[in-house]
């Protein structure tokens, strides 16, 4: 795991297990959607639809992401500290029985121990939305949404790992967690999320575990990286149908991430080199 080099405030809080001061902190009151992610890591911890204003001065969650959080009684006895389940980094503490929201529970954070990464969402005064999926090799994935209706862009990168910002070298070493993945951008006057999401068990075998016709390893990973519940419910829907025919799924379901687009020579890879898919063909399922 590659740790980020923290400045002497931001030991004091995760290392040391200090507190930032209310109200001082830059994600106390940030509306913006998007992923907070560790501060010393990156691993992504918290979204942004699970943030509240608890009125305490720092950010409060009343859900973390999957097992991206440990709770751990805190050294004085009364609180309960959370840590990022992947460095060990000092969060803050979580709070139940407060009755903020439906869940009941607040994590209340400091604003130091985070980094938020905001949705990619240039577009998004047009309408448009996104999605997220990894299917072995990006070049083929990237190939056949480039050609879906109502699709406006396809990015190809890494998502689902813990290294912040990795380099296509360090996804291939299988130490980051990362998928190689796209992120489809799409007009939904045009077309539908589950339209996407068809086509993409139709372009790969959704079978196959950590690997895509002859590339293996981890990276090459079935995967969906939903943004929304509605994305969860449909892809669930898709998988129920599929085992329902008699396909053995391997996709995983999994809420979306930070995204790190890759590096500029595997975008529009097939289109710029004139070729097809060697890995990734149109195969009917539905």
């Amino acid at each position: 795991m590659k740790k980020r080099e923290l400045s002497e405030s931001e030991r004091h809080v995760i290392i040391n297990k200090g507190t930032e001061m209310p109200f001082s902190g830059k994600y106390w009151n940030n509306r913006q959607p998007g992923t907070y992610v560790c501060r010393q890591c990156g691993t992504p911890l918290y979204r942004s639809a699970d943030k509240f204003d608890a009125g305490c001065g720092w950010p409060s969650f009343d859900d973390a992401i999957p097992g991206a959080v440990i709770r751990r009684p805190d050294a004085d006895g009364i609180r309960t500290e959370i840590v990022c389940a992947a460095c060990g980094g000092h969060l803050g503490h979580v709070f139940t029985g407060e009755r903020f929201t439906p869940k009941n529970t607040r994590h209340c954070v400091n604003s130091i121990s985070l980094e938020f990464i905001p949705e990619t969402r240039s577009e998004a005064t047009n309408g448009y939305e996104t999605a997220v999926f990894a299917g072995g090799c990006f070049w083929g994935v990237e190939y056949y949404m480039q050609k879906a209706p109502g699709v406006i862009s396809v990015e190809s990168g890494y998502t689902g790992g813990s290294v912040p910002a990795p380099s296509y070298e360090e996804v291939c070493s299988d130490r980051t967690g990362h998928a190689e993945a796209v992120r489809v951008t799409f007009d939904p006057t045009q077309t539908t999320y589950e339209a996407l999401a068809r086509l993409f068990f139709e372009i790969h075998d959704p079978e196959q575990v950590n690997r895509q016709g002859p590339d293996i390893g981890r990276q090459y990973r079935s995967e969906i990286f939903y943004n929304s519940e509605a994305q969860h419910r449909t892809a669930e829907r898709l998988i129920d149908e599929l085992v329902a025919k008699g396909y053995d799924i391997a996709t995983r379901l999994s809420p979306a991430g930070p995204f790190w687009k890759a590096e500029d020579y595997h975008q529009n890879y097939y289109e710029r080199k004139g070729t097809t898919p060697y890995c990734h063909r149109y195969t009917r399922r539905f």
